[in-house]
């Protein structure tokens, strides 16, 4: 054999060499990510039922302070959390010694300071279990049990994004109007035999007020993240833009999230699989009100996006809102995990362990049936456009893992 065939077939056996090794370790990593992920799955179901209960034997910190140390940049609350049963017994049961109007928004709420200082967002009871809010899918009041069903919906999905939410049963005579600021004592009256409020925001109106069951009251309240981690408010970039007639431009133009990713905080950062997350958990939920978002301050990016106010959601089993996927249908990319987890939860799972979450919550049932089964259908939904995308673009383009810089997909 001559020297030139020499050289070009030792090249050729190089190449195949440097790609079989390459390959095998890329195929190695990813088996190995994907044992992971299994395994924080079955971490998750297993320590997924979440039972009330008041004592912190293994600690002298208060569960406040236990939940405020869990908040880091980009979780709100640890995979680990046998504490979490405590906390929520707290939020559910503390003593109210304030309650004031609801910090500035659209939806009637109330701040509420519990013993031991924390603040809590309580949220009204509106709609039985069974009502069907009809027209577009931010109509209505909001949900107090959909934020409920988030928060679980997140533990399930292993985000760990949303703040922690329980129900909660209060007496509005006997627990809030002892404790009330004016501005919120002037909002009160009573209609029939019944205790109620309209509260202070852009859509309160005393002419629809929340009225409690005579005195008591339904609701959920979320705890208020530390000071120490103040939010900064974005512009969603597939938000609506609050004009009749006038279209968003991810509404027509195709190329759209070419555009975002050369965009800052969307060209480096985890930003945009955050949105493309959470476009998929609002999908899950029916929520197509997400048209800003928060993550903490000066992140330059690292931030997560925190799934704050998730209650225009489950308002109507039947509404199928495919422009809430937009961000996935458009970009074709999401997290590995995230992919992982949603086929994990198929054939049923993802209900029977939302159910399995909420059993324990002081308002259960959290969800009606129709509800749960529309949560399984829409993740079959979900699926299906991960496919089209792996169909059109491979599942090594699609399929994206946090280290992967964005500007290059």
């Amino acid at each position: 054999m001559k020297l030139k065939q020499r050289v070009v077939l030792l090249a050729i056996l190089l190449v195949i060499f440097i790609f079989t090794k390459v390959f095998l370790i890329d195929n190695l990593d990813t088996s190995a990510a994907n044992r992971e992920d299994q395994r924080a799955f079955h971490r998750m179901m297993t320590g997924l039922r979440v039972e009330l209960a008041p004592k912190l034997d293994h600690t002298l910190q208060s569960p406040w302070e236990i939940a405020a140390q869990w908040v880091v940049p980009r979780e709100v609350y640890p995979e680990e959390t046998p504490e979490l049963g405590a906390i929520m017994h707290a939020m559910a049961t503390k003593k109210i010694i304030k309650a004031d109007v609801g910090y500035k928004g659209t939806q009637l709420k109330a701040l509420l300071i519990l013993e031991g200082g924390q603040k809590v967002v309580f949220k009204p009871k509106r709609y039985s279990r069974d009502y069907v809010v009809e027209g577009e899918p931010y109509a209505g009041y909001d949900r107090h049990n959909a934020e409920v069903a988030a928060f679980h919906l997140d533990r399930i999905l292993g985000f760990r994004r949303a703040p922690l939410v329980v129900g909660r049963f209060v007496n509005l005579r006997t627990e809030i109007k002892p404790v009330a600021t004016e501005q919120l004592l002037s909002t009160f009256l009573t209609v029939g035999n019944s205790t109620c409020f309209y509260g202070k925001c852009y859509y309160c109106r005393e002419t629809e007020p929340a009225c409690a069951d005579g005195d008591t009251m339904e609701g959920s309240v979320t705890l208020w993240l530390p000071d120490v981690w103040p939010l900064q408010k974005h512009r969603h970039p597939w938000g609506r833009t609050y004009r009749e007639g006038k279209l968003a431009r991810w509404e027509y133009d195709e190329s759209y999230c070419d555009a975002v990713k050369k965009t800052s905080p969307y060209d480096s950062a985890p930003r945009l699989l955050d949105i493309i997350d959470t476009a998929v958990f609002d999908y899950l939920i029916g929520n197509a009100d997400r048209h800003h978002y928060e993550s903490f301050q000066d992140d330059e990016g690292a931030s997560m996006l925190i799934l704050l106010d998730n209650a225009k959601s489950f308002g109507n089993p039947l509404l199928d809102e495919r422009s809430i996927l937009a961000p996935l249908y458009q970009c074709c990319i999401i997290r590995v995990s995230t992919w992982n987890r949603l086929n994990y939860l198929k054939n049923g799972v993802l209900k029977s362990a939302l159910k399995s979450a909420m059993a324990h919550d002081p308002i259960s049932p959290v969800l009606s049936d129709p509800h749960l089964d529309a949560v399984d259908q829409r993740l079959l939904s979900v699926l299906a456009t991960v496919k089209q995308c792996t169909d059109q673009f491979g599942m090594d383009t699609v399929l994206v893992e946090d280290r992967m810089p964005i500007s290059h997909l």
